[in-house]
């Protein structure tokens, strides 16, 4: 009587240890940041028109960039990476979805065993016959062909819920994918527009050489005519010089440009097809910036912060699951016996289990506890990442609409400069031919004319990249 109180006590004990072992901590949570502004300045509309629905091949008309840009879809190194990236989330899936189905599978053996006569099984044996007057064989041969079945019920969703993180790491990369394309294609455009920029910052310094070249030849036969001196001739042949020397500097930079999209397009250097037109007739594409709301949805990378925070809630989850009792439930079925031919001697050569295994951690759950928190951590760290994003999303997006307004206003007095400092050329090359005015003059005016120039075409170039830079920054480009 007290030994059966005993056991029964001693069960008691150990469902309410089960269950003491079985409580979780509670997962930390923290509060998002302030929501998205109504708008990305002081002025708010409630306008949703918004470019980044645009296919990008709407979005540039320039048909040789065009080109360029598809060639690259196809080709790009980094691009081809993320697509494996893509694929290996795929199978991981794939993995996640097989936990959920029993493992089956086939095994055949063979072996032999020798037991001590003076034990237990030894002295069994010794005395067992298989047959009247035949004996147990010693040693003991073992053949063995059987199916088995291993399963863990999924009790507590810990498996659903690592599939169901595993489905949403592979829609992240798949947006991480995206994100890789609307950056790969705002880089091509950069590149371009920086090509042709150095293409027209080349001609005007060639105009600019043969500009300084004549002026240079007017100031030798002044100084034949004795109205002028040699100083007045190095200082031009100086300037000339120095031109010179800035047009294979742009000539270098053109080939390095060159070579940058070949790179990006994944081929080796050769020309790049453009049409060498006025570059300052070019203009911006025109901005619909829509409203900020519209970032959670069209912006690839935020949408990829967002799936990666689902998932990392998903893996809190998992974590939590570790703490509760697991259920597994094993199988076998074939034949065993001592003799080949004694395999299919039925049903005495027949064998079959089934168990069911019912365990929870008890005493020592620091591993459990550690990857508990480390996941609650990668969720937190999740959580964070997620708002930088839609932070960095919004003030992108501002800084380039603030971009393109004073870009315009800066283009607009800059051509005024322009205007003014190609009719001061002329002026002063009519004034030295009659001496009127000193070569110095002359030398800094063309110097102002041409740094002006540059300056244009630079501004004109940034104004280009702008409208690019707002277009990927609203989420265009990867459609």
């Amino acid at each position: 009587m007290y030994k059966v109180k005993t056991y029964q006590y001693s069960i008691a004990l150990g469902l309410c240890l089960a269950v003491a072992g079985c409580k979780a901590p509670a997962a930390e949570t923290a509060s998002t940041s302030a929501p998205v502004p109504e708008a990305f300045g002081n002025v708010k509309s409630q306008d949703t028109t918004n470019i980044s629905s645009l296919k990008w091949k709407e979005f540039f008309k320039d048909q040789n960039l065009v080109e360029l840009i598809d060639i690259a879809l196809k080709n790009n190194q980094e691009l081809n990476m993320t697509l494996q990236e893509i694929e290996i989330a795929k199978n991981d899936i794939r993995v996640r979805k097989g936990a959920l189905l029993p493992t089956v599978g086939v095994r055949a053996g063979a072996g032999i065993e020798k037991v001590g006569r003076y034990t237990s099984q030894g002295a069994g044996d010794a005395t067992t016959e298989i047959k009247p007057g035949v004996e147990t064989p010693d040693p003991l041969p073992d053949y063995t062909i059987a199916a088995y079945a291993n399963w863990e019920v999924d009790i507590w969703k810990k498996l659903r819920n690592s599939k169901k993180a595993a489905v949403n790491r592979y829609l992240a990369t798949v947006e991480g994918k995206n994100f890789v394309v609307t950056n790969l294609i705002a880089e091509i455009a950069d590149s371009y527009y920086e090509l042709l920029a150095l293409d027209s910052q080349l001609e005007i310094v060639k105009q600019t050489i043969e500009l300084q070249t004549n002026a240079l030849e007017i100031v030798k036969v002044q100084k034949q005519a004795a109205r002028a001196t040699e100083l007045g001739v190095q200082k031009f042949q100086a300037e000339v010089l120095t031109s010179k020397s800035l047009e294979f500097d742009i000539l270098q930079k053109i080939k390095e440009n060159e070579n940058k999209i070949n790179f990006l397009l994944g081929r080796y250097p050769q020309d790049i097809k453009r049409d060498k037109t006025n570059f300052t007739d070019l203009l911006p594409a025109a901005v619909n910036s829509g409203i900020p709301s519209q970032l959670l949805t069209n912006r690839p990378d935020v949408k990829q912060a967002e799936l990666e925070l689902v998932a990392a809630k998903l893996d809190v989850k998992v974590a939590r699951a570790e703490f509760y009792p697991s259920l597994d439930i094993s199988a076998a079925f074939g034949v065993q016996a001592f003799k080949p031919s004694y395999l299919f001697t039925f049903p005495e050569s027949l064998l079959y289990s089934l168990a069911g295994d019912l365990a929870a951690p008890l005493i020592n759950r620091n591993a459990i506890k550690a990857e508990f928190s480390s996941a609650n951590a990668r969720q937190l760290q999740a959580l964070y990442n997620y708002d930088k994003t839609i932070l960095n999303a919004y003030l992108e997006v501002s800084t380039q609409l603030s971009k393109i307004e004073n870009l315009q206003k800066g283009y607009d007095l800059k051509s005024q400069q322009v205007d003014a400092l190609n009719r001061s050329i002329d002026v002063s090359n009519d004034l030295f031919k009659s001496a009127r005015v000193d070569y110095f003059e002359v030398l800094m005016t063309q110097r102002d004319a041409l740094e002006a120039k540059l300056e244009l075409i630079d501004t004109k170039k940034e104004q280009l990249n702008a409208a690019v830079h707002v277009y990927r920054d609203l989420g265009g480009g990867w459609k």
